[in-house]
């Protein structure tokens, strides 16, 4: 009988959808998949319609449409300083994971090691994986979840090819420092690596916390692919708009892969997000402050319970421990909590090769209304949690 192909081995389907099928299943609160209840700006969306009325219709350029490109390089410009010549070193991706796929297929060699951050974004391994390259984790571990320099300089190898960092960092919430920021640069300069960033909540960081785009260190804009995307920062995630940035060079080995996936995508919306960047930029701090606000009430709910919280700088997620709950693992945890409770929430333990850091992980998304999530704590307020 014809089954998938070996490249698939290892490789479980997304439970991103899975928590997500059992959510509408069950009928149950959806804290788990992250996106988000309400749209992002509505003149944006306008911007949409008029594209699709105005015949932008037919396929886009493969890098992107030109005021897009030129937009993504003036935000570039405006954030972090960096001058960028829109027509050689920015591409346009379907959202960020199509930049992930694109960057590492680009990159990667059969037997090349890809140096990582877990708990992972589950699409890393199985690009990974795909190229015929070896993960080679670095675990960020409870309570602080902080950068391990001396694992990070101990897990590369003469093998090593490409660091693939996430920053702000989904599921922990940890907003990489400078200083550790720096201990990569170091490592990458010194080992002549190339070192891919995903930093698709660079602007949904709290408490004072800053997001520091790792190709701004010395010496690090010549071998840094930048990913981010429209997605998270205009609440606009089922658009699949993203982008990858860097020097010329890179941008072509992305360019080369992502032309063979989706060659181009989203016409319409595309001068839509670049009227976005240009105009539309405060609502992201907006959105940030009132992500905050969220967390702030979602990590009180939680933190009445019997788990271990992390409060995260970034993003839109919180992670709990639940061991002293009574569970095997969060996997249970979450696969009973539609039933015991009517919420649902996502077990990060498939997101770590050490499974005993990620085994009783739980993710809690809090780009939620607050009505959404005022209900869904008083539903794990009123429910028997424990094994």
């Amino acid at each position: 009988m014809v089954g998938h192909a070996k490249r698939l081995d290892g490789i479980p389907p997304t439970i991103f959808s899975e928590m997500s099928a059992l959510a509408l299943r069950t009928g149950s609160v959806n804290l788990g998949q992250g996106f988000p209840d309400v749209d992002g700006p509505p003149g944006v969306v306008e911007q949409a319609v008029a594209a699709l009325r105005g015949g932008r219709n037919q396929y886009a350029p493969g890098p992107g449409v030109p005021e897009l490109r030129a937009a993504i390089a003036r935000h570039q410009g405006r954030h972090y300083d960096l001058d960028l010549d829109p027509d050689s070193e920015v591409v346009v991706t379907t959202g960020a994971t199509e930049g992930v796929a694109a960057a590492v297929l680009g990159l990667v060699d059969p037997g090349d090691e890809v140096v990582l951050l877990e708990p992972y974004y589950d699409s890393y391994p199985a690009m990974i994986a795909f190229a015929g390259g070896v993960r080679r984790p670095i675990t960020l571990r409870a309570p602080d979840f902080r950068l391990d320099v001396t694992a990070l300089q101990a897990t590369v190898t003469d093998r090593t090819r490409v660091i693939l960092l996430n920053t702000p960092h989904n599921p922990t919430g940890t907003v990489l420092t400078r200083e550790e920021l720096q201990a990569v640069a170091d490592l990458a300069i010194e080992r002549d690596l190339v070192v891919v960033t995903d930093e698709v909540y660079e602007h949904l960081t709290f408490d004072g916390h800053r997001h520091v785009p790792l190709c701004t260190l010395p010496g690090m804009w010549e071998r840094t692919v930048t990913l981010s995307s429209a997605g998270k920062s205009f609440s606009l995630t089922g658009w699949k708009v993203g982008w990858a940035t860097g020097p010329a060079q890179l941008m072509e080995a992305v360019l080369g892969a992502k032309q063979w996936l989706s060659f181009t995508s989203g016409s319409p919306l595309q001068p839509a997000i670049a009227h976005a960047l240009d105009e539309e930029w405060h609502f992201y701090d907006e959105l940030a402050a009132s992500l905050q606000q969220r967390r702030d009430q979602l990590c009180a709910g939680l933190g009445a319970l019997d788990v271990d919280l992390r409060v995260p700088e970034g993003t839109y997620f919180a992670l709990t421990d639940v061991s002293r709950l009574g569970w095997r693992d969060g996997r249970d945890f979450c696969l009973a909590l539609p039933e015991r409770a009517g919420v649902v929430a996502i077990p990060a333990q498939g997101f770590c090769d050490d499974r005993e850091a990620g085994q009783h992980l739980v993710r809690w998304a809090f780009c939620k209304e607050t009505d959404v999530i005022a209900e869904g704590l008083r539903r794990l307020h009123a429910a028997d949690l424990r094994a």
